[in-house]
């Protein structure tokens, strides 16, 4: 007669980890679609200006709009919802994206209505990623931290190489409003996976609440070099299709091709650097910023070579993704305070980034040309690799909000002595 005994601690782990897999597999979904969301109008630009009746500017603002919209409420919906559950918190954000999907969807809706739901959007958006990554690495050891954040990184790239073309294929097919009904049903899926599968517990009980080695110099440093590096970057990627075209002389169809390689790139290089982030989490930093100088000043002096010009745009690619990834877990490190505050400031940093780049962008295309962009971009990033050097390891003073972090994470530590090593495995 077989013992079942014997055999329950084993499927107890298995159980759970099955159960934080599937947590983790949520949260990947919830990021791409956000983020299919978020830029899905760049696709069907046109489409949605001829029906409904306004300028490409005015369709543009949809994207635009988003971002500061994101700027602004990250650090204070951080702050307003940090004692709310998160499976409680969660749930709502999705429910938000899935309904404000699907109200972009109706055949009645306006401009005005339009916007209004791409805000709602936006709001749910900021506060997803602040809690995203406490929560899911939450269910790990603390020394795991960059492999999560690898994996949920995977899910947002998916949406560069895969969610915006395909609903800008979808858009093309059956109308701009289609791809939005399938972003709905995807937030509603993630949305039950969560309310069904997360524990329900105060955020401040798990060790993702805080750094696990916090150090206010470190984070400043590297949120800075965020807001720089990505500052840099969309200053000249924000006009690189007038670049292909103009510089490197590629055609329209050729232009398509060679941003789709772009963006495989950029996920190669997020699947590739996820496994790193927790053995070489400065260097998982550092080298994608160095990469990124090197891509944007490769291009200005060689754009004109086709094939240089496409090299040096997936050296990009591949730099851009894993250096907001890695930032990302270096924050979840470093963190001086609660996680989900210091992940919404480098949230935001990284958006203001993209606005303030687009805008040097555009006053250095009118100043220097589209080559120019390039250049001052590399400047820029330079100028955050010089940053992140002075953040090189050195003495840390502790104190202040450093002691709740480590007290939190070494309680973590003793109530987990006595698990099982099996039920920590990653997903």
């Amino acid at each position: 007669m077989t013992d079942y005994r014997s055999t329950a601690p084993e499927h107890t782990a298995r159980g759970a980890a099955w159960r934080r897999g599937a947590v983790v597999a949520a949260l990947m979904l919830g990021a791409f679609t956000f983020n299919t969301t978020e830029n899905l109008p760049v696709g069907v630009l046109p489409l949605m200006a001829d029906d409904l009746g306004v300028s490409l500017p005015s369709v543009g603002l949809l994207v635009t709009g988003y971002a500061l919209t994101v700027v602004v409420v990250s650090l204070p919906l951080a702050h307003a919802t940090r004692a709310i559950p998160r499976r409680h918190l969660l749930t709502v954000l999705l429910g938000l994206l899935a309904a404000a999907s699907w109200a972009s969807s109706l055949e009645s809706v306006s401009y005005g209505p339009l916007l209004a739901a791409r805000a709602t959007t936006a709001l749910a958006q900021a506060l997803y990623w602040s809690v995203m990554g406490p929560v899911a690495v939450g269910l790990y050891p603390p020394e795991r931290r960059g492999r999560i954040i690898g994996l949920l990184s995977v899910g947002g790239s998916l949406a560069t190489v895969l969610g915006v073309p395909a609903g800008t294929w979808l858009g093309g097919h059956t109308g701009w409003r289609t791809p939005f009904v399938v972003l709905g049903a995807l937030a509603v899926v993630s949305l039950i996976a969560i309310a069904v599968l997360l524990p329900t517990s105060r955020p401040q009980e798990s060790h993702s609440a805080y750094g696990v080695t916090p150090d206010r110099r470190r984070f400043l440093v590297v949120v800075a070099t965020t807001a720089l590096s990505v500052t840099g970057v969309f200053t000249a990627f924000t006009y690189v299709v007038t670049f292909l075209d103009e510089v490197s002389g590629f055609d329209e169809d050729a232009v398509s091709a060679v941003l789709l390689a772009f963006g495989a790139a950029g996920l190669a290089g997020v699947t590739v650097t996820g496994p790193l982030l927790d053995r070489f989490p400065r260097a998982t930093l550092a080298v994608p910023v160095t990469t990124q100088l090197i891509a944007l000043l490769g291009l200005y002096a060689t754009g004109q070579n086709k094939v240089a010009c496409v090299a040096l745009l997936m050296l990009l690619g591949a730099s851009v993704g894993p250096g907001f990834m890695a930032s990302q877990s270096q924050v979840l490190q470093v963190a001086p305070g609660r996680t989900e505050s210091a992940l919404a400031a480098n949230s935001v940093a990284f958006n203001a980034g993209v606005a303030l780049g687009a805008l040097l962008g555009g006053a250095a295309l009118t100043g220097v040309g589209v080559r120019g962009t390039f250049l001052v971009g590399g400047l820029l990033t330079a100028g955050a690799l010089a940053v992140l050097s002075y953040g090189r390891p050195g003495a840390r003073k502790s104190g202040g909000t450093d002691e709740p972090a480590t007290a939190a994470v070494r309680a973590w530590r003793r109530r987990t002595r006595g698990s099982t090593r099996g039920s920590c495995s990653p997903p």
